[in-house]
């Protein structure tokens, strides 16, 4: 029987992805000003897996780019059920104490906020993944911009989803909502095209080289 053979490049894009993908909840803790803008930090792994998406469907197809995302739910659901079981589990009365106050507030989140997260990854790389493919026969072979145009339209959608389910009732969204969402395609037209470049090329010379 022959041995099915994995890429060089999806092999090694895998192992990124499969590492953004819960980093995205932890980092999203911190909100971070850039200049007038205000955003959360977890959108710069968030990012990285939207244009890794793109330049996996680039390299390899939009099967393979779909069943990533499919893929990427167990480390999200894992990385969850491991921090609650943690947030369980005593605390050591030796524990530095300033992390012993901080670790339940940058670790711990409410289900409304754990639930928003996992259908917007869903919902929006898949859509991103949909729009880059479908932009081809309208922009052509121009990955870089259609990643652009694929990821602010999927960003705008993952901020509609994502504030909406964590916070409707709670507080006021409209103002939060369009804040995060010019932030994002702000940041889309910034990282998501270099990203898709490098990534494009680093994993044309690994699929390139000999054995």
């Amino acid at each position: 029987m022959q041995n099915a053979s994995i890429p060089r490049s999806l092999f090694l894009f895998a192992i990124l992805y499969g590492g953004m993908v819960p980093l995205g909840g932890f980092l999203g803790v911190k909100q971070v000003a850039l200049g007038s803008l205000a955003v959360e930090a977890g959108i710069f792994p968030f990012l990285t897996l939207v244009a890794l998406s793109s330049a996996i469907a680039e390299l390899h197809g939009k099967d393979v780019a779909n069943r990533m995302v499919k893929y990427g739910f167990v480390p999200l659901i894992v990385a969850i059920a491991l921090s609650f079981l943690v947030l369980q589990l005593p605390t050591d009365a030796g524990m530095y104490e300033p992390a012993k106050e901080a670790f339940p507030i940058v670790i711990g989140q409410g289900w409304r906020m754990m639930a928003a997260g996992i259908i917007a990854y869903g919902v929006s790389v898949t859509l991103n993944i949909w729009l880059f493919d479908k932009l081809r026969s309208a922009v052509g072979a121009f990955a870089e911009f259609r990643g652009f145009i694929a990821a602010a339209l999927s960003q705008i959608v993952d901020t509609l989803i994502f504030i909406t389910v964590s916070f409707y009732g709670v507080r006021p969204i409209m103002d939060l909502m369009i804040g995060q969402a010019i932030a994002k395609v702000v940041l889309s037209a910034v990282m998501v095209p270099l990203i898709i470049a490098l990534v494009v090329r680093i994993g044309r010379k690994l699929d390139a080289a000999p054995a």
